[in-house]
């Protein structure tokens, strides 16, 4: 979908020299930027459903299931 957007010189000229380098065109390096945007944000708000869900049934975890899962928690990446 074709779109017109305004972003200040300093950002265009940034965006395009890094275009070059990585030999893509601008709208291909605005298309991976905004879906790597849109990824995060959605990333957070998952992350932020699941800490309200644990943190309102945080005490009916058995002592050992909690720790197994920070232990797991911490080798995931995220």
């Amino acid at each position: 979908m074709k779109t017109a957007i305004s972003v200040p010189d300093a950002v265009f000229k940034s965006a395009d020299a890094l275009a070059q380098r990585l030999g893509v065109s601008r709208s291909e390096l605005y298309a991976r930027a905004v879906a790597e945007y849109v990824a995060k944000h959605q990333a957070a708000k998952v992350t932020e459903r699941l800490n309200m869900v644990y943190s309102s049934h945080g005490d009916e975890v058995e002592p050992a299931l909690r720790r197994a899962a920070k232990r797991t928690l911490r080798r995931s990446q995220w």
